[in-house]
């Protein structure tokens, strides 16, 4: 059984001014072929469908018409989850437009797939809150799937009790993966995870997380989930919200983000993007393949000290989105400022670093590190304000509010 496992595709996100739906269908063309090359038996989409939870209709237009495709006419099931950018109610309005196509929606952490006849030549075979099971075309073995999409804080409690946030939640949502892989989940059939959290080995290094990507770890998002608490009858965890690809050690099985298909921050510069095949047989360890994609502009960040070397860069580099660093002794003239624009249509920042250009690094005037964190930005600005002191505790707590503030 061929799996491809994809996420994060932000439909309708824009970088700054420069409005990159056109990027966005390219890309998905090209993970349309993929899968077609492929001849995958299944597609997981692992949430963040949207950048918003109102999304241009353009967006909403293009992920319908690519789902469909996805399907092959119907011979190919789809299943989708919410991410924490995504309406769940928006994404659950389409049901009906999935059964017609083979498309499985699911909006909320215990969504119930109705039982229905897709009209397609996948079958449901059986469903619970948060969980499907399929039964391919060409396939005895069946697929069970494990339905987690995102959900904040409040929906977590309504859904699995009035519990305190952190570990008992944790305990909760562990409880409810067991319960569906103990009811549902022999080595007779496939046996996934498809979730849209913020996933990390107990104990281990924080996965790396975009700047530009609201944390899920803030007040008022979902608690962080450990790999450990993945039921051992667990194949394969297919993971949506960090856009870099990369595998969660401590798991039953691989653990893995797929990555998005395109590099949407300076966070992700020069990134390479994946999907992700699996193949996959019924009691049986996976074989993870990444994809990579190739379609997109990537964003590049390059330094410079002499406007004329910056100029030469970006007249033989056109097909890219920039961030250029200036470091110059003065602050650049408008006249530098508009051969700089002049040279590169897609020009997305001009970041001037002012410093004496012979004074050795350790010497030279602090600089803002944009590959830092919110909140580590955010307490450098306060000290740099507040003669070294640190904010405090409800300083900061009211910081991660204001970040982790989503409009429902």
């Amino acid at each position: 059984m061929k799996i491809i496992h994809t996420a994060d595709w932000h439909l309708g996100k824009r970088l700054q001014d420069f409005q990159r739906l056109q990027e966005q269908q390219t890309v998905l063309d090209e993970i349309i072929e993929l899968v077609e090359r492929e001849q995958a038996d299944l597609v997981l989409v692992a949430g963040d469908l949207f950048d918003s939870f109102n999304p241009d209709p353009k967006a909403e237009d293009l992920l319908y018409s690519t789902l469909k495709k996805l399907t092959a006419g119907g011979k190919r099931p789809v299943v989708v989850i919410a991410g924490n950018h995504d309406n769940p109610y928006r994404i659950e309005a389409q049901d009906h437009f999935g059964r017609e196509c083979g498309i499985v929606f699911a909006g909320f952490p215990k969504t119930e797939v109705h039982s229905y006849e897709l009209s397609c030549q996948a079958k449901l075979l059986r469903s619970a809150p948060g969980f499907v099971e399929l039964k391919l075309p060409g396939h005895e073995a069946p697929v069970r799937i494990i339905l987690t999409p995102y959900a904040n804080e409040s929906r977590m409690r309504s859904y699995f009790g009035q519990t305190s946030f952190g570990d008992e939640l944790r305990q909760q949502l562990q409880h409810h993966w067991a319960g569906l892989a103990d009811t549902y989940m022999d080595d007779q059939g496939v046996n996934l995870l498809t979730a849209h959290l913020f996933v990390m080995k107990r104990g281990g290094e924080q996965p790396e997380e975009s700047d530009d990507e609201r944390s899920i770890l803030q007040v008022g998002g979902a608690s962080v989930v450990y790999t450990d608490m993945i039921p051992p009858q667990v194949q394969y965890t297919a993971l949506g919200h960090l856009h870099r690809y990369q595998e969660i050690g401590g798991g039953p099985s691989p653990v893995i983000y797929s990555s998005s298909p395109l590099a949407y921050s300076f966070a992700e510069a020069d990134q390479q993007k994946f999907v992700v095949l699996i193949d996959a047989e019924a009691g049986q360890p996976v074989t993870v393949t990444p994809l990579p994609l190739t379609s997109g502009k990537r964003l590049l960040r390059p330094r410079f000290t002499h406007v004329v070397d910056a100029v030469e860069w970006l007249q033989q580099n056109p097909d890219c989105y920039p961030e250029i660093t200036m470091q110059t002794a003065t602050y650049l003239t408008s006249e530098e400022r508009r051969q700089l624009q002049q040279a590169h249509t897609s020009l997305v920042t001009i970041i001037p670093d002012v410093r004496d250009v012979e004074m050795p690094e350790q010497e030279s005037v602090p600089t803002i590190d944009l590959t830092k964190s919110m909140n580590t930005l955010f307490t450098d600005y306060f000290k740099s304000k507040n003669k070294g002191q640190e904010p405090n505790e409800r300083l900061q707590q009211l910081f991660k509010e204001i970040l982790a503030t989503e409009s429902e």
